[in-house]
């Protein structure tokens, strides 16, 4: 529902911040992770997620995208709530996290507090495929896209295809046609062929 929140940071602590923007302060749970990127700032932007529940609408602030996109990876899998999945990135950098599970390092995500062998494990299971797809460039907030290709190549890495196929699926196509493509035809192109 909130891509994200821009505004005047009123108050700051471990656990929330207060951002006023066009006169209504939102009330936007982070983690240390976020806390610490925001060190002294008047002014600030949070990537936002909106969790709705029977008894509560609660906000969670990330610092950048890529944060906000690992923990909603976090929070997919079986067993990590919101909570929780705070507490992980709040625990550990995103990179951090994002390498362990990528190479299977049950002690160092188990060490997490809340998060017993089995669920570091379920972790690992259900994600490890995901932020492989991904690749390590995934933590980067907002990527600065300089030319088609690299749009086009984020885009379906976004819709779940392999980076290393996709991009090598769009140099062929760059390779076989003689006009500039759009972002939107090299991905219409490439959507035929993967």
């Amino acid at each position: 529902m909130y891509a994200y929140i821009d505004g005047r940071l009123v108050f700051k602590c471990p656990a929330y911040v207060v951002i006023e923007t066009g006169g209504v302060g939102y009330h936007i749970n982070i983690s240390l992770n976020t806390y610490s990127a925001l060190q002294d700032k008047e002014r600030c932007k949070l990537f936002t997620w909106l969790h709705v529940k029977e008894d509560a609408h609660t906000l969670y602030g990330f610092f950048d995208e890529g944060e906000r996109r690992l923990y909603l990876h976090l929070i997919s899998v079986s067993g990590i709530g919101p909570n929780t999945g705070r507490m992980i990135l709040s625990s550990i950098t995103p990179a951090e996290i994002q390498t362990a599970i990528v190479k299977g390092d049950v002690p160092l995500i188990q060490r997490i507090k809340g998060i017993g062998p089995k669920s570091a494990q379920r972790i690992i299971l259900e994600l490890q495929d995901k932020l492989k797809k991904e690749g390590p460039d995934s933590l980067i907030s907002m990527p600065q896209h300089t030319s088609a290709k690299d749009e086009a190549l984020s885009a379906l890495i976004m819709l779940g295809f392999n980076k290393a196929v996709a991009e090598k699926n769009l140099d062929q196509t760059i390779r076989n046609n003689t006009e500039n493509l759009s972002v939107e035809q090299l991905i219409k192109i490439a959507l035929k062929s993967l």
